[in-house]
């Protein structure tokens, strides 16, 4: 089986999960004090997720899987930067993990924070201003055609995952390398807090 196949295994399998979160049908696979023992001394991560830090976005709950089925990096707003970058690299380069989801939100604060910076968070730290400065890319795409913020939000929030999917296959040369060899697939998508889908968007480098 090559990379690609096994990475759309994988998906499938993430796919599955999440419908049976949806449904309200979940298995809890992998949870049990014989698989954590299993884990003690290695793990073999099914998929990379980079997801926001928002409390009510779990990806192991979202996607129903267990312990050392997921290797999970999370910060407001899904936002791709060097340390993200060297996490994903980790897992790409020690355990061999052939798929990265990039998955951001519905009504994400952190881009709703990016959204409203001139009108309500003018005196942000440089810390939380360089978080929504790496969203507003992604505000400016949302806004073209003088769209309402209403309607800019959902679109922001998609692009964001888009962006921050392309930031890390282009800032880094081990991802890059990977899907250019068809051994990495790289694939936002979109939790909707409300219905509990996660929507799939088109991969990047493919």
């Amino acid at each position: 089986m090559s990379d690609l196949d096994q990475a759309r295994e994988h998906l499938k399998f993430l796919e599955e999960g999440n419908q049976r979160f949806v449904a309200g049908e979940m298995r809890h696979p992998n949870q049990s004090p014989q698989r954590r023992e299993r884990l003690v001394d290695r793990q073999g991560p099914m998929a990379v997720v980079v997801a926001c830090a928002d409390s009510r976005v779990t990806p192991e709950i979202v996607f129903d899987v267990g312990l050392g089925d997921l290797f999970v990096v999370r910060v407001a707003g899904n936002v791709v930067d060097e340390l993200v970058i060297g996490s994903v690299e980790y897992a790409l380069t020690a355990l061999s993990t052939p798929l990265v989801v990039v998955l951001g939100h519905t009504n994400c604060g952190a881009v709703k924070a990016a959204l409203e910076r001139q009108r309500r968070y003018r005196f942000l730290s440089f810390s939380l201003s360089s978080l929504v400065t790496a969203i507003q890319p992604a505000i400016d795409r949302a806004r073209e055609g003088g769209k309402a913020d209403d309607d800019v939000l959902g679109l922001a929030v998609r692009h964001n995952a888009t962006i921050m999917a392309e930031r890390l296959v282009e800032r880094s040369s081990i991802a890059q390398d990977l899907v250019r060899r068809k051994q990495l697939l790289v694939l936002p998508a979109v939790y909707d807090l409300r219905t509990g889908e996660v929507e799939w968007l088109d991969p990047v480098g493919t």
